[in-house]
């Protein structure tokens, strides 16, 4: 059991000092990558992520939102959120509208026609499931 929630913190801590401040010879330090590259990697351990750049950022926010008006579900188990927490997907869209202001004049083309596009597609999505 011990071995499982050191995996899942990421890090171990290992004290090598002994009672009297001498460094207790102790097993060899091994390196993280090392140990894990053995174990088999559950769901909730998908590997190494892919860069995040402005699009995958603003898409990121586009599917909270989405999950949170109950129209997505969750990527690991297919659900939906159940019921939809409106004011958590109101603030998410919030947030995407405070990034097109603060962001105006500093992104290409592409991602301003992404990030405007996001925003007209969660306007609208978020107007259908208000009551």
């Amino acid at each position: 059991m011990a071995d499982d929630s050191r995996s899942e913190r990421g890090f171990t801590i290992v004290d090598r000092r002994s009672s009297k401040g001498e460094e207790s010879p102790s097993e060899p330090e091994a390196p993280q990558a090392e140990a894990r590259s053995s174990e088999p990697r559950s769901s909730r351990d998908p590997g190494p992520l892919p860069g995040i750049d402005f699009a995958s950022f603003a898409l990121s926010l586009g599917t909270s939102a989405l999950y949170h008006m109950g129209l997505v579900g969750d990527p690991e188990g297919g659900e939906t959120a159940g019921e939809p927490n409106l004011p958590l997907a109101r603030q998410t869209i919030d947030t995407l509208e405070m990034l097109e202001a603060k962001t105006r004049g500093n992104l290409d083309a592409e991602e301003a026609r992404l990030l405007e596009g996001l925003l007209y597609e969660l306007r609208m999505r978020f107007l259908e499931v208000s009551p």
